[in-house]
């Protein structure tokens, strides 16, 4: 009994630090981008990758959280690059979104992943799903339509690069599972992620260097000034990582559905603390959307649940 309670109290901790770790760098990300006016994206993510190959490399290499994984072929490795390149063009196209879009909005369009995925998945591998299944497809695409039609704050750009965004993110993981299909190149997601950062590093370091023109003299200018931005920026990093590391966990010790299912509830629980942190207007049109959208979502996973 003693066992089967600590058990379960270690699975709701894990839990609870797994929400507040996607909730925090969230709302961090937003507040940083939007609210505090560090405008740069891109160096942002960049510091979120860094943290990622840093931390992962300690976690599997001394904390043993995972047998560590190797790097079989150069093949092998073009491929985890071509993932590393998609996952650090969702993480940045988010962080833009957030710059111009309200948190409500981008988790909105954001729950329109299983949308991307199915299509992703019949272009690359012809797979096809259920009827019942495209037609729970219908209200998660619907729900965010409606939802731009009633946001108060809605931004062209910023929709666009969140719609881009949730695609890359969708179009990893149909990637993810073609390229490394084969027994010998599967990897689990710390080890992919351990290799992907550091490839996603040396992408975004000479495009925050060139499109965000002199953002390391600025960055530094802002230590200086107030000392708080790089405790931040610290905080925001080890939180993105611990994402990571907390979505890995939290699906070992239950299951890949029941992330799934926290998933679609985060997505509102996020909703409603950010609107109370932020106090962006809202319109009963949006909320209508999205809660479609959230409804769609679950009938999706449910569709998917019956027809395996």
């Amino acid at each position: 009994m003693k066992v089967s309670m600590s058990g379960r109290l270690f699975t709701v901790g894990l839990i609870s630090f797994w929400y507040a770790s996607n909730i925090g760098v969230l709302l961090l990300n937003k507040y940083l981008l939007s609210n505090y006016g560090f405008k740069y994206p891109i160096f942002l993510t960049l510091c979120h990758m860094m943290a990622c190959s840093i931390l992962s490399y300690i976690a599997i290499s001394w904390l043993k959280v995972v047998p560590m994984q190797t790097v079989r072929s150069r093949v092998q490795f073009m491929k985890i690059s071509s993932l590393g390149l998609i996952f650090c063009l969702s993480v940045v196209g988010g962080n833009i979104s957030l710059r111009y879009l309200p948190v409500s909005f981008n988790q909105a369009v954001g729950a329109t992943t299983p949308f991307f995925t199915a299509v992703f998945a019949y272009l690359m591998t012809l797979r096809r799903e259920s009827w019942l299944t495209y037609i729970t497809l219908i209200p998660v695409v619907t729900g965010v339509m409606i939802a731009s039609g009633g946001e108060p704050s809605f931004h062209l750009f910023g929709f666009l690069m969140c719609i881009g965004a949730t695609a890359a993110r969708a179009l990893k993981t149909v990637l993810q599972g073609v390229l490394l299909s084969s027994e010998g190149e599967k990897l689990n997601s710390m080890n992919l992620l351990m290799y992907m950062a550091p490839v996603a590093v040396a992408f975004l370091l000479p495009a925050s260097i060139i499109m965000e023109q002199d953002v390391v003299g600025i960055a530094i200018q802002l230590a200086r000034d107030d000392s708080s931005i790089t405790w931040l920026l610290i905080f925001n990093s080890a939180l993105a990582y611990f994402v990571n590391l907390t979505n890995f966990l939290v699906t070992k010790h239950t299951s890949a559905l029941t992330l799934q299912v926290l998933g679609n509830a985060k997505g509102a629980v996020a909703v409603v603390i950010s609107i109370l942190i932020f106090r962006n207007p809202v319109s009963v049109t949006g909320m209508l959307g999205y809660s479609l959208t959230v409804i769609g979502v679950i009938l999706y996973s449910e569709a998917k649940k019956r027809s395996k």
